[in-house]
């Protein structure tokens, strides 16, 4: 579906799970280990602090 001209669609939903996916990315990238821990994806995405 094209936007109308002058017009934009937001899919907050979709938004939303690009920014959780950008924060995985950046804790993945922090880490020292290879892979994160279940223990820290789920931190990550709850907003917890690490």
């Amino acid at each position: 579906m094209t936007p109308v001209c002058g017009s934009t669609v937001q899919d907050h939903v979709a938004l939303a799970e690009i920014e959780l996916c950008g924060e995985l990315i950046i804790a993945a990238s922090a880490a020292a280990e290879d892979r994160l821990s279940q223990d820290r994806i789920d931190e990550v995405l709850m907003g917890i602090a690490p």
